[in-house]
């Protein structure tokens, strides 16, 4: 509970383009916005969707929750990009015999191709977004967006102790 009165004045200040959470932010919207313009201008898919496929290419066969826990997206953005993808043919859903209220999603061939396709362009682009930074800084750089993203699991509460991660 605050001590000074309602009226006085903070007398620290935010400055936003200083304040790393906001910093971080903007970084990650400039990436999601360029390279959502190349999924949908060569895929005609959106950030959400691309989500999905990636996480399946990588992962294979996962379910919504996996997909959300995974990519950090709600479950109805999942659901969303799920449907869309299915309706498209590039995924397929079948049941969950262990948990009848969930089902299984994965990539269909079309999805595969479409994953295999985008995956260098990806890689292309994350190039020249690194291009000229020496190899010591990115290191450097690995090891603290690292802390920072377990520090960042722990404070928004989804930190899970028993399992490290």
């Amino acid at each position: 509970m605050s001590t000074k009165p309602p009226d006085e004045p903070s007398k620290q200040a935010l400055r936003l383009e200083r304040f790393l959470p906001y910093r971080l932010n903007v970084v990650g919207s400039f990436a999601s916005r360029a390279l959502g313009r190349i999924y949908g201008e060569h895929f005609g898919i959106g950030i959400p969707e691309w989500r999905v496929v990636a996480q399946l290419g990588e992962f294979g066969k996962l379910t919504s929750r996996d997909i959300g826990e995974l990519a950090q997206m709600h479950k109805t953005k999942v659901s969303r990009a799920v449907t869309e993808l299915e309706k498209r043919g590039l995924v397929s859903r079948s049941e969950n015999r262990q948990d009848r209220r969930e089902s299984f999603v994965e990539l269909t061939s079309a999805g595969k191709r479409i994953y295999d396709q985008i995956v260098p362009l990806a890689l292309g682009f994350e190039a020249r977004w690194i291009e000229g930074i020496p190899a010591e800084e990115l290191m450097t750089f690995e090891r603290v967006l690292s802390t920072l993203t377990e520090r960042g699991r722990h404070l928004a509460g989804t930190y899970r102790e028993e399992d490290g991660s």
